[in-house]
């Protein structure tokens, strides 16, 4: 599975608060969450992201309150992957059940900044950076979480899954 995409890029402790505000918790239509994805830290990103961009950050991604709206209005927004050198264990989780694609990579935050092209191959686990030729290593998918991912989500396996034994 290959990705490529612009970088919206971030520092460390980007917490679920600012990924997605707390007064727009009453909603999980993924559409509205996406519309005011970031707005507190980065109040162009809604305007800016474009489908199959990528979130590039530093340490501790996801961290706070361990609300599934997060990783929700990060997908809705197109965004294909965050890259981050590391991250908090429920967004990370939540993430996967959704189906977002998330990288811990301790040396990608040097990578690349924001407006710059990543390539990504999550079955290969390699990040690079086109223009520069830099690249990192990060753990690649396999197995379970591989299909996670290519299903869509766990909620998304699950009925695949279903329907192939209903035929």
């Amino acid at each position: 599975m290959k990705l490529q995409g612009s970088v919206h890029k971030y520092g460390d402790n980007v917490d679920t608060d600012v990924i997605i505000p707390a007064r727009y918790l009453n909603t999980f239509d993924a559409a509205e969450l996406a519309r005011h994805c970031l707005e507190d830290l980065d109040p162009s990103f809604a305007g800016n992201v474009k489908p199959g961009d990528v979130i590039l950050a530093g340490k501790n991604f996801g961290c706070g309150s361990s609300r599934e709206h997060a990783p929700l209005a990060i997908k809705a927004s197109g965004v294909c992957c965050v890259v981050a050198q590391s991250f908090a264990r429920i967004f990370f989780r939540n993430a996967l059940n959704i189906g977002l694609p998330v990288l811990e990579c301790p040396g990608a935050v040097s990578l690349a900044e924001s407006g710059d092209r990543l390539e990504i191959d999550i079955e290969a686990g390699t990040i690079v950076n086109p223009a520069t030729g830099a690249s990192v290593q990060a753990a690649p998918y396999t197995g379970f979480i591989l299909e996670l991912i290519q299903a869509g989500g766990l909620v998304a396996r699950l009925r695949r899954n279903a329907e192939q034994r209903r035929k």
